[in-house]
This record gives structure tokens, C-alpha cells and sequence, in this order.
């Protein structure tokens, strides 16, 4: 390695982790944030490269460095594949950081605060998808797919399970078209054995496989694939297949389209710990051919192994990686093949969504308090009576006509103050006076994971075929969770109906009117 003159900078020596302060990077824009911290893009102030700095949140920790942090770290130092994120270093804060106006930015008064350096990534996979417009084509989705199920097969080889795999701010993918596994804060380690005890409280709801919803401990490689299998679906059908809003829900999903389970085609699950809890109340079928009849025959294939209810049954990366589906046309396009796109995480988007809806929210606050004015209608009437003709009272004008003065002063007209005249009634008789405004409401093969070297495939590297766009994929629907490399649970939350306001009636109709629109209007 060269040795830098004094007073220079060696721009090819590589930092000692924890060496360097947060100072040499210009934060240029946040581009994710969750329960572990906030993700910014940045820039190496010396050098001008382009990187990712996440913040490890550090307030809320009483023992600590955080453990999560220290498995990924720990992990991403042994991990060195194109296909997974690159830790490029780890630098600090010597003391508390500040806002615009001189104030702690975290409420850490006293302490410093740790970031983890990665290489940047355009996009991540909702952002990408959630673009107006967007389509990936089917070349498009098997060139993503292959890089999945490359860098999880040298995960797992490795002995590394990545545990929160799902379609959102945990696959990134860069302008070059390379797709990269990240947020590794719930991976560990694992033995071949799978006879240790691991908590099956992981991977977002929606990717969650079927063992760990029925409370097993013992696990292996096979809950990866599960979730690859439901962002698979996700990618040719447009939106997500599984949108459970708790794990009862999210279990009755799963039966509902892969079947009951019994000893029968998933051996030892009667015996597993929630089943008696969850078990359905009636049998169900195999419904993945049925639901997804418009994929590909090679597609419902690999989709049929990959969400297989029996982890024994499930395929692996490996043997994924050498289905048909890969290797018929349309190929895989070549990565480099694919178009650009501007900048866009999944934390961009739900902040443009939120900021949309506050703005409409907003807009009907103020045609709330600012009503458009009414044209007075008619008195309600008595069903079945005509509207009675309005006729001058006494000593009221015609209409046209001035009011009669009489002698030594004003007439009666003027003299009197205002009220209903003693002339006849304007209403008929037992019709309501109180009547409001109208204000309608609106209403498989299974694989083996040793200790071996990364082996390669046995077909070797699939040709790539055509990089056009077109196909049939559609865009992803709606989706949350937290953005950029990394993040909390999913997070795919949507907006509730407009309410409404009821008819306006009784004494003060305006102010009933506009205290109903406050109760019911707005998002729900």
C-alpha cells in the first residue's frame, strides 16, 4: 500500500473502523428512518463519494451498545458478495449533535452517537416499484430475482440467515441494476443442526412463513425462502399476496391460499406449539394455481416449491437458482440493460403520500371554516302542500314599490323593528320554521446448507436475453414501512375513507353542520 507524502491524503488507505468522525461526511438528504435510527445520504467531504450513513439510535439504549448493531456489524464484516451490502467503515460523533438552533438534534445531551458507513444505493425495491407508471417487465423480474436468490444462497452457505427479508427498503438496487441484500439487524448465525433455540418473533408479518406464526424455535435457511416466495408473487402480480393485519389474520391468509395443514402434507405440525390456537375451523385447499392462473407455467412452478407449508418441502436458494423458470424465454436481462431512474427510497415515498394527505386534509379544514355561501332555500313543507303565495303584509310595500309616508313622520313600516309583520304568515300552518341547509352525506425440491464453499450452479451463469421493458408485470401496490437500508416492520398502512357530514337541521344548523364535518371529515 502507498504511503502518503505528509500533510496529504492517502486515498487509498482504508480508515480503521471507529477511527474517523461523522464531521468528514456533508449529510445531503435523509433517505430512511425506523426504530433503529435515521439513514442520510452523504458525501465524503475529501474525497466527494457518494455514500449511506445510518445512525444507530442510541437514546432509548440502557445496556449499551445495541445487540442488533453488533450482529450486523459483525456479520457484514465477514460477508464480501455483489450482491450483498457493503459496511464500508464505522465513524462517531464525539459529543451531542446539534440542530439549526444550537439544540441537542436527538435529546442526547451528553452523549456522541455512532453511524455505519455503506456504499450507496439508488433505490430500494418499493421505491423503485411504487414510481408512477412503473411496470417491470418479466426479463426485468427474473434479473432481480437471480440476484436474490444469489446473495441469499451465499448467505446461507455461509451460515447466515437474514431473517426480515421483504419487498421494501431491505433490497436495494442501484442505477447499474444491481440488486443488494441489506439491513442485516435481524440476521444471525445459524448451525447446520438447527437444534438451537431462536426466537421466531422476526421477518415482517406480511413475509412471515407459516412455522414461525405457529410458534416454532428450531428453524433453518427455509424461513428465507418463504419470504422470497411472497416477494416473487408480489413482483408479477402487483401488489402484495399476503396483507395480513395480525398473526391470526395473517395465518388464515396463508391457509386460504396454501391450504390446511395436517400431518398429512406438513408431518409434526399437530404437534407444533399455536396449533391447536390457530388450526382452522374447516378444511381448505391448495388455491396458488388457482388465484395466480395468469403466471407463467415455469413461474407457478417455482412459486408452488417456494411456498411450500412444509420447510422440509421448501426449495432452496440453490436448486431456485436452476429452475426452468430462469432458463425459457423471455431470459433475464442483462442488469447494465436496464434504464435509469431518478433517486427513489420508500421513505421519499411515504413522506409524498403524508404530505399529500395533509394538504388535502387541510384544504377541507378550511372549506369548513370558511363555508360558500347559500342560496335560501324554500321552508320545508308539509308533504303533499303547494308553497303558499308570499304576499305583502300590512304596511309592506310591493315589491317595486316605495313604502307610503304619512303625515308628521315615518310610516309604519319604518317605525316598526324588525320581526315577522302582522300581515299573513310565511309559513303554512304546521310546517317546521327551523328547516337548514340540505348536506347530503357522502358517504418442492428441498436443499442441504453445509459448511462448503460457495458453489457454483450447474448450469453456469444463465444467458441474458432481451433488455426491453416490456411485459407484464405491474407496479407494486401499496406498501409501508420504514426506507433505505433498513427499517422496522412493514409498514403497508393506507388512508381511510372521507367521512361525511349529516343534513343540517334543528335550531342552529350552520353550527350543527359545520360540528358534524368536524367529527366525521377528514381521514379515517
Amino acid at each position: 500500500m502507498a504511503v502518503a507524502a505528509p500533510g496529504q491524503l492517502n486515498l487509498d488507505e482504508v480508515p480503521a473502523w471507529g477511527s474517523r468522525s461523522v464531521d468528514f461526511f456533508e449529510k445531503l438528504e435523509q433517505i430512511g428512518e425506523g426504530t433503529y435510527g435515521q439513514v442520510y445520504m452523504a458525501k465524503e467531504t475529501r474525497t466527494g463519494e457518494i455514500v449511506a450513513l445510518k445512525k444507530i439510535r442510541m437514546d432509548n439504549e440502557r445496556e449499551g451498545f445495541p445487540i442488533t448493531a453488533i450482529r450486523e456489524i459483525k456479520i457484514l464484516k465477514k460477508l464480501h458478495h455483489q450482491n450483498v451490502i457493503q459496511l464500508k467503515e464505522i465513524v462517531t460523533s464525539p459529543g451531542p449533535e446539534k440542530d439549526e438552533q444550537g439544540r441537542p438534534a436527538d435529546g442526547n445531551k451528553y452523549k456522541g452517537n455512532i453511524y455505519m458507513v455503506f456504499e450507496y444505493m439508488d433505490h430500494d425495491l418499493t421505491g423503485l416499484s411504487d414510481r408512477p407508471g412503473m411496470r417491470f417487465s418479466i426479463p426485468q423480474i427474473k434479473c432481480y430475482m437471480r440476484q436474490l436468490l444469489t446473495g441469499l444462497h451465499y448467505c446461507h452457505v455461509n451460515q447466515v440467515l437474514h431473517r426480515d427479508i421483504k419487498a421494501g427498503s431491505n433490497l436495494l438496487i442501484d442505477n447499474e441494476g444491481n440488486l443488494k441484500l441489506a439491513d442485516f439487524g435481524l440476521a444471525r448465525s445459524f448451525s447446520g443442526d438447527q437444534n438451537a433455540n431462536l426466537t421466531n418473533r422476526v421477518i415482517t408479518l406480511w413475509y412471515r412463513p407459516p412455522e414461525l406464526l405457529l410458534g416454532s424455535t428450531k428453524y433453518g435457511p427455509q424461513v428465507d425462502m418463504w419470504s422470497v416466495g411472497c416477494i416473487f408473487a408480489e413482483l408479477l402480480h402487483g401488489k402484495p399476496i399476503l396483507p395480513g393485519k395480525n398473526e391470526p389474520e395473517q395465518l388464515s391468509k396463508i391457509f386460504e391460499l396454501c391450504g390446511t395443514p395436517d400431518e398429512s402434507n406438513w408431518p409434526g405440525v399437530t404437534k407444533m406449539p399455536w396449533y391447536n390456537n390457530f388450526k382452522p375451523a374447516r378444511p381448505m385447499k391448495r388455491r396458488i394455481r388457482e388465484v395466480f392462473k395468469h403466471f407463467d407455467h415455469y413461474a407457478l412452478d417455482l412459486l408452488e416449491k417456494m411456498l411450500a407449508l412444509d420447510p422440509d418441502n421448501r426449495i432452496c436458494a440453490k436448486d431456485a437458482l436452476d429452475a426452468e423458470y430462469f432458463w425459457t424465454d423471455p431470459l433475464p436481462c442483462d442488469p447494465k440493460s436496464l434504464p435509469k431512474y431518478e433517486s427513489s427510497h420508500e421513505f421519499q415515498t411515504k413522506k409524498k403520500r403524508q404530505q399529500q394527505r395533509q394538504q388535502e386534509e387541510a384544504a377541507k379544514r378550511q372549506k369548513l371554516s370558511h363555508p360558500p355561501p347559500h342560496t335560501r332555500l324554500p321552508p320545508i313543507q308539509q308533504p303533499g302542500q303547494p308553497h303558499p303565495p308570499v304576499r305583502p303584509g300590512l304596511n309592506q310595500p310591493m315589491h317595486g314599490s316605495q313604502p307610503p309616508m304619512a303625515a308628521g313622520g315615518p310610516s309604519h313600516h319604518y317605525g316598526k323593528p324588525r320581526g315577522p309583520s302582522g300581515g299573513p304568515s310565511r309559513y303554512p300552518q304546521g310546517a317546521s320554521a327551523s328547516g337548514g341547509y340540505n348536506n347530503p352525506n357522502r358517504g418442492g425440491q428441498g436443499g442441504s446448507y453445509g459448511n462448503a464453499p460457495y458453489p457454483s450452479q450447474s448450469r453456469g451463469a444463465p444467458p441474458y436475453g432481451s433488455g426491453g421493458m416490456s411485459g407484464t408485470g405491474g407496479p407494486r401496490g401499496t406498501s409501508s414501512g420504514a426506507g433505505g437500508y433498513g427499517g422496522s416492520g412493514p409498514n403497508y398502512p393506507q388512508g381511510g375513507p372521507y367521512g361525511a357530514s349529516g343534513p343540517g337541521r334543528g335550531p342552529n344548523n350552520m353550527r350543527n353542520q359545520q360540528q358534524q364535518q368536524q367529527q366525521y371529515g377528514g381521514w379515517q
